[in-house]
């Protein structure tokens, strides 16, 4: 068994579009995606045209799931930009999909925790607001009564791989296409993956045991940083022009 795990796309078309092309290239043709699909200041109705267009299975994260709970007046500014670019379709589409899944038997799927798409799984935040990993205890504990060898989770948009005890792996594919952010919950923090490039990974069961291949696509990043720059989103543009969060864009979204 050989497939491609994607995640956290967040509206950037340019982004999934190259990834989608890399993995055609490996000779892939089986795709999980992880969820967060659309909430950005970018290309929400576009990123779902390709979605139609891969039949990949797929779980919804956070964002999607508020997507389609809250009203519109209620959301975040990167998901009503969303909101109001996806056709109809593209939400009922939202809605029937599940939180979590076994694929395959073989393969558990996620967006953050088994729990709750809303939380950090590999890594945490501190009282400082710093974001680090977690301990191997804490990630442990999450991953009981869970019996698949392969277990993928997103939401942190970092790139990681960690094995338990008992042999399990824990695989966070990245983002595709966001890779930096701030949030301000549950303490004003940043996640950073350090370089602007789409990532997603390659999962291939062996006799040995599942191989993971961490893959980091570049691609035209600059065209979607002008873009949420245009929108009036200077900590996107940051992160997608570099991969990096400065710490005085994100003193002004923290303090604001």
């Amino acid at each position: 068994m050989k497939f491609a795990a994607i995640a956290d796309i967040h509206g950037n078309s340019l982004a999934l579009e190259a990834v989608i092309a890399d993995i055609e290239a490996e000779g892939i043709s089986d795709i999980v995606n992880l969820g967060d699909f659309f909430s950005s200041p970018l290309d929400a109705e576009g990123t779902a045209e390709l979605l139609r267009g891969i039949n990949a299975v797929s779980i919804r994260g956070n964002h999607d799931r508020w997507l389609i709970e809250l009203a519109p007046e209620d959301m975040g500014t990167s998901d009503r930009l969303a909101h109001d670019q996806l056709a109809m379709e593209t939400l009922d589409w939202i809605r029937q999909l599940p939180a979590t899944m076994v694929w395959r038997d073989e393969v558990f799927l996620c967006h953050g925790t088994p729990e709750d798409d809303n939380t950090y799984w590999l890594e945490q935040v501190t009282r400082e607001g710093r974001t680090r990993s977690a301990a191997l205890t804490d990630i442990e504990a999450r991953a009981q009564g869970i019996t698949q060898p392969l277990i993928l989770c997103a939401h942190t948009h970092l790139p990681r791989t960690v094995a338990l005890a008992d042999g399990r792996l824990i695989v966070n594919p990245g983002s595709v296409g966001c890779p930096a952010y701030i949030d301000l919950e549950p303490i004003p923090h940043k996640v950073q993956a350090g370089k602007p490039h789409a990532s997603y990974a390659i999962l291939e069961k062996r006799p040995e045991g599942w191989s993971v291949t961490h893959r980091h696509v570049p691609y035209a990043h600059l065209d979607m940083a002008t873009l949420a720059m245009e929108r009036g989103r200077p900590d996107w543009a940051e992160g997608l022009a570099t991969g990096w969060i400065s710490n005085g864009t994100f003193a002004d979204i923290a303090n604001g």
